[in-house]
């Protein structure tokens, strides 16, 4: 089973299962052991041992969030609990722009459990932090389902220099290999190199394009829809022109590329999703209120998370407008963009 997204079979109701494994449940017992201090039961299971190649991901998930986890983890480098230690540990979560609301949603949270728990030392307070974080995050953790539709219509937006359409290349390669027929749609008409770039992809992965120099990108979306339906394609994807959510008049040409969309296919697009710069923090926040506010959002890819120190924007998001987060990236190299997991992230972000 391809590990970016989860293939509903024809012949069953239910989705196949996620190919990463779920972890393990808890040991019975009535908690879960902190440090070593007993806290209230939690609903973050104990994660299953983890595959090589996921490993391998973790560690480079952990290498490119050091920046905003080490700002966080010197803050429990002292001896004890007290008032300094919150009102540091307050100052890091803003910093890495987890924003207000999710800082002092996580803040009373681990005030609370250090309470309840009678932890005594700094280290207790990290680990606790990292399971309320996890719990935070958990709503974002969603897989992708390929296979409900024939063809499965993907749109993806985001502004210019998020990755967009390297994110729509690196999917398509690994759709591909597990052998989904792909559609590619190159309606980000208004950048030629965006249609070479797109193009280069469905050349390397031998998939077809449908793309039109200078067109009207509805147009060029109905034309690759109406393609695939025809073609029996497993699924389209539409690579629509980068562009601020202030740009007004360029928002209503992604709403009116959705409509269009849904003359060739009703129960088109089937997800809309939105990549965004982790580097740009609540920048990136303020973009997944706009977009949604204009497309429904269905998902978010988040790239460029290597070397950032704004790695808490996902926990805003998650308080806010808890999307689901279906791939992070944290490089340029096709392994470099995976499957979101809650947990996985906050041990990470804070390892």
């Amino acid at each position: 089973m391809f590990s970016f997204f989860k293939k509903k079979p024809a012949a069953t109701p239910a989705p196949a299962p996620a190919l990463a494994p779920l972890p393990a449940p808890a040991p019975a017992g009535g908690g879960s052991l902190i440090g070593s201090a007993l806290v209230q039961p939690m609903e973050i299971p104990v994660p299953a041992p983890v595959a090589p190649e996921r490993q391998r991901w973790l560690d480079k998930l952990t290498a490119g969030l050091r920046k905003t986890g080490s700002n966080i983890s010197q803050v429990f480098t002292g001896g004890q609990i007290d008032d300094q230690l919150y009102e540091d540990l307050e100052s890091a979560l803003l910093m890495a722009d987890t924003g207000v609301k999710a800082t002092q949603h996580l803040m009373d949270e681990v005030k609370r459990r250090v309470q309840a728990s009678g932890a005594t030392r700094p280290v207790q307070v990290k680990n606790i932090l990292a399971d309320s974080l996890a719990q935070l995050l958990r709503p974002l953790q969603k897989p992708l389902v390929i296979g409900e539709h024939k063809p499965t219509v993907i749109m993806v937006a985001g502004v210019n220099g998020a990755g967009k359409t390297t994110s729509i290349g690196k999917l398509t390669k690994h759709l591909a290999d597990e052998g989904a027929t792909v559609l590619l749609a190159a309606a980000d008409t208004f950048r030629a190199a965006a249609r070479e770039q797109l193009a280069i992809w469905a050349d390397r992965n031998t998939v077809e394009i449908v793309s039109q120099e200078g067109g009207d990108p509805a147009a060029v979306s109905f034309d690759a829809v109406s393609a695939g339906r025809a073609r029996g394609k497993d699924v389209v994807l539409v690579d629509t022109a980068g562009r601020l959510p202030t740009q007004l008049h360029l928002m209503e040409e992604l709403k009116k590329i959705k409509r269009v969309v849904q003359k060739a296919d009703p129960s088109a697009p089937h997800e809309v999703l939105l990549v965004i710069d982790g580097n740009t923090g609540q920048n990136a926040l303020a973009q997944v209120r706009s977009f949604d506010d204009a497309l429904q959002l269905t998902g978010l890819i988040v790239t460029k998370l290597d070397g950032t120190a704004k790695g808490g924007v996902l926990a805003a998001i998650a308080q806010e407008r808890p999307i689901p987060v279906y791939f992070i990236g944290v490089g340029e190299k096709l392994e470099d963009l995976e499957t979101f997991d809650a947990r996985e992230f906050a041990l990470a972000l804070l390892s």
